[in-house]
């Protein structure tokens, strides 16, 4: 087979030891490691067919890859106006302001990225935007997306002039105490009342915002992700992309089993596994058993301090039991979010007794885990269950003295139990991180860096939340290789240099293990390889 790529003065780094390998150059042939030797040896294997690059003492790890991201949505998402860098209302009105000047008459307004610590102790509502928004149909994406504020006029487009009722548990128009809707939707069911009356972009369109992240994400040093759902276009997106050779990362896809899924429905993702292309397939269901703590739709064994987020997803969780059963009997893995202690410990027994009852061949992963009980970390070792962790998410949405929405929500003593990395980590669980763009950003040495200080990215110099919660510069770099492979059932092909595994690289100008973890996020991407063919090269590399 002839070698496509040879790299050659590299520091070839080992995520499971730490240490850099004696060998400097590796040649790759048909999207594998063919060869690890000296520079004589492997630049000997070239011709002149071969893409031969000199990383000139550079550090290659194996791609890096995301354990829990959203390309599609997250590239129709995060259009418009980016709300993240508000840190007040009055931040907020001054960016709508600025946006309504140049919106054309009767053009709808669309912001992402809106974190409710903004209201301080203000209820989240849609009030304090009425002037700014006055006669503008807008749509306010909060940073969760899971739930977003309607200004009056958007409201009105769509009909929504009281509360509703869902299949959804945890759906909601909140309203107040005389049933007027307030602005702010709880969960997806109650969004798309008024998402679908807002214009939408084309086909073309999309596919284009799609592609450019997908470049975007490669050039951060990216090689792969496991995408957590499959709607709408996805998965032609991902074919049409693959087909002409555009699709820059490995994507591993798990679509939506939602409440009210029928036999049938559930039988068709079923039989959909394992469909796919070269870079990309379908592995795994996505299932939801909780919202989130910010809006109070998680699901906790003690109401949170609004006397919220005290239901399960599933209006009756004994079906997501069942149907977990079914999935675990069919071979089919399951990613679950989770983010409250109840519904964590409802994920774990679903699994067990799915267990109990059909063995141990399916891999199961719980999503987010943003807080945990003592006596339920264990049982993720125990049962095999994955821990897909978003160490960003406590950096950027929560703080050190707890004075942010989720800490006040959850109380002092269960918010200095927030993202317990540390102690799944040494509790025996496969620990692997993402960054579930585009909740939070997909630079995934961003999302290696925040593992490691636990500090709000705008300003590292800022107290860590939880910092006895970190993880060290190895754990981070293998929950972002030799775990994530580990999560996919990929360990023997991927997560590691080594001759017959996946030539998916990633190059960088330093040490990633030695870069200090506030720095770490500003190491620069040299190198970015996906079966064994560079999808970002550096303008010196």
């Amino acid at each position: 087979m002839r070698t496509s790529l040879v790299l050659l003065s590299a520091g070839l780094l080992d995520p499971v030891s730490g240490d850099l390998l004696p060998q400097t150059a590796l040649a790759a042939a048909g999207g594998r490691i063919t060869a690890l030797g000296d520079d004589q040896e492997i630049r000997a294997l070239a011709d002149a067919s071969t893409t031969v690059i000199d990383l000139k003492g550079a550090v290659v790890t194996p791609g890096l890859v995301d354990g829990h991201i959203h390309p599609v949505t997250g590239a129709e998402l995060t259009h418009g106006l980016d709300l993240s860098h508000c840190t007040d209302v009055e931040g907020v009105r001054e960016a709508l302001a600025r946006e309504v000047r140049s919106l054309a008459p009767g053009a709808w307004l669309h912001g992402w990225g809106l974190d409710p610590n903004v209201f301080g102790d203000l209820p989240v509502e849609v009030a304090p935007f009425d002037a700014v928004l006055d006669g503008v149909p807008a749509l306010l994406l909060l940073f969760d997306a899971h739930s977003m504020l309607a200004s009056r006029r958007a409201l009105q487009l769509a009909g929504v002039d009281g509360p509703r009722t869902f299949e959804q548990a945890s759906a909601q128009v909140v309203c107040d105490d005389r049933g007027r809707p307030t602005g702010l939707l709880l969960e997806d069911a109650a969004c798309e009342v008024v998402e679908r009356v807002a214009p939408q972009p084309t086909r073309t369109e999309r596919r284009d915002r799609l592609a450019a992240a997908l470049r975007a994400m490669a050039a951060s040093g990216l090689t792969g992700g496991h995408v957590m759902d499959a709607g709408g276009d996805s998965l032609a997106f991902y074919s049409e992309l693959d087909a002409v050779g555009d699709l820059p990362l490995r994507l591993r896809v798990a679509p939506w089993c939602q409440p009210g899924t029928d036999a049938d429905e559930l039988r068709a993702l079923i039989e959909q596994q394992g469909t796919g292309g070269q870079l990309w397939r379908t592995d795994g269901i996505k299932i939801f058993m909780d919202g989130t703590i910010d809006n109070g739709t998680a699901w906790l064994e003690h109401p949170d301090r609004h006397g919220e987020s005290t239901h399960a997803f599933w209006p009756d969780p004994s079906v997501y039991t069942r149907i977990i059963g079914e999935l675990h009997r069919a071979g089919v893995p399951t990613a679950t979010h989770a983010i409250g202690d109840a519904a964590v410990r409802h994920v774990l027994d679903a699994v067990e007794k799915a267990q109990a009852e059909g063995g141990r061949g399916v891999r199961h992963r719980v999503e987010h885990i943003e807080t945990v009980p003592d006596d339920t970390l264990r049982r993720f070792a125990e049962l095999g269950v994955a821990a897909s962790m978003q160490p960003t998410h406590c950096c950027d949405f929560t703080r050190a003295d707890h004075t942010d929405n989720w800490s006040r929500r959850l109380g002092q003593e269960r918010a200095a139990r927030a993202w317990r990395c540390r102690d799944l980590w040494n509790s025996g669980a496969t620990v692997v991180l993402g960054s579930d763009w585009p909740i939070a950003p997909y630079p995934p040495l961003g999302v290696m860096a925040g593992a490691r200080h636990r500090r709000p990215t705008r300003d590292v110099t800022l107290p860590p939340h939880g910092p006895d919660q970190a993880l060290t510069a190895l754990e981070a770099l293998q929950g972002m290789t030799v775990n994530a492979a580990w999560a996919a059932g990929e360990e023997r092909e991927a997560g590691r240099i080594a001759v017959g595994c996946r030539a998916d690289l990633t190059a960088f100008a330093g040490n990633p293990l030695t870069t200090a973890a506030t720095a770490l996020a500003d190491l620069p991407v040299l190198l970015t390889v996906l079966d064994g063919q560079p999808t970002h090269r550096a303008a010196n590399v």
